[in-house]
């Protein structure tokens, strides 16, 4: 497992809260060229003075460095933890899902705010509808399958589509590939509703048709 090594106090926005670390408060990196080199890689990060701060996905291709999965040292990164996560996530918003107007967009998981850093998905549809999700960093990207599984068994959900902001995942040094992950892809045209219209849009890029 790759090792991250805080500059002498750096660590004070980390414990904190923050759960961004940039390249400027990294000192070292320490562990195999191949896990340093895949984005999303799992670290422990730890104070100059190695006392354990986090775990944390880390991406050399990126200006955020390193992304806080937890703060907890007896918490490993695993399947289950995603799994949690993404119930959690699911379960936070139960309510507004199950009301929602099933031309809502619905936005069900909201990255850092649920403990699943660059992940966001949205909902259209309900359980016959869609999800659409946006991995924005190397730590969800590398756990996009099991992401999906999760979502998959707390929805009821049936499709789940990749939306790729280009720019975003480049800068992240990821590949731009959307698609359909589970099930069938959203049509290229559907009636969604904002701010109380009903508005011609493509979920699959958040493209809003002129009227």
């Amino acid at each position: 497992m790759l090792i991250i090594t805080i500059k002498q106090g750096k660590e004070k926005s980390i414990l904190a809260g923050d759960p961004l670390i940039y390249v400027s408060a990294i000192e070292k990196v320490d562990g195999k060229p191949q896990e340093r080199n895949k984005p999303g890689a799992t670290a422990i990060v730890q104070t100059s003075s190695r006392q354990f701060l986090a775990r944390a996905a880390y991406n050399a291709k990126s200006q955020v460095a390193a992304r806080v999965w937890s703060l907890h040292e007896d918490e490993p990164v695993d399947h289950a933890l995603i799994k949690r996560r993404v119930q959690a996530a699911v379960q936070l918003r139960a309510d507004a899902l199950n009301s929602a107007d099933p031309q809502a967009l619905i936005q069900l998981i909201d990255g850092d705010k649920d403990g699943l850093p660059g992940l966001l998905v949205h909902s259209y549809g309900g359980t016959d509808g869609y999800l659409v999700c946006q991995f924005n960093a190397g730590g969800v990207d590398l756990w996009k399958v099991a992401i999906v599984q999760a979502l998959l068994k707390a929805t009821g959900c049936r499709n789940v589509y990749e939306r790729c902001d280009q720019l975003i995942r480049k800068g992240e040094g990821l590949l731009v590939a959307p698609g359909a992950l589970a099930g069938d892809e959203p049509p290229q045209r559907l009636m969604v509703r904002q701010g109380g219209k009903l508005l011609p849009m493509d979920i699959r890029t958040g493209f809003t048709y002129p009227r």
